[in-house]
């Protein structure tokens, strides 16, 4: 019988994996997690391994933005509201019903979004985001055989 998630023991180790300030750390982690369940569990190393690398994306930014960015909280809410109200329905008359009633759900949240409270400051991201080095590419017309 298969262990639960919330026994599995790689769980925690990999979890800390994503709460590093750096990078390099979490690297570090990532290798010590492969080196432990490489043998026992060869599909989820292939499948850490597989999207590890988009997963540090998060750690460029500041750490004020890591947290929020990081946690599915704000999806896993609206899809709670989804499912609150397809129960209320239960049963829809055609999957076109189905459609409008969850693009209602999303332009009543987008209207939430857009008009409520902020859910960044983004003065501190867009000044962090001047401090960076601008990435150094290369003229098309410098690369002339």
């Amino acid at each position: 019988m298969p262990l639960p998630p919330r026994e599995l023991p790689w769980r925690w180790p990999l979890r800390s994996s994503f709460g590093p300030i750096r990078s390099e750390e979490a690297r570090e982690i990532r290798n010590e997690i492969f080196q432990t369940f490489e043998n026992k569990a060869p599909k989820a190393m292939d499948c850490l391994e597989e999207g590890f690398e988009e997963t540090l994306t998060i750690l460029a930014l500041p750490r004020k933005y890591q947290t929020r960015l990081r946690s599915t909280h704000s999806q896993e809410r609206l899809n709670e509201e989804i499912r609150r109200r397809e129960r209320v329905t239960r049963i829809f008359p055609n999957e076109d019903s189905a459609i409008r009633l969850i693009g209602a759900l999303l332009a009543e949240f987008h209207e939430q979004w857009s008009t409520g409270k902020t859910y960044f400051d983004m003065t501190g991201y867009w000044e962090w985001k001047i401090l960076q080095k601008p990435l150094s590419v290369s003229s098309p017309l410098s690369v002339v055989a």
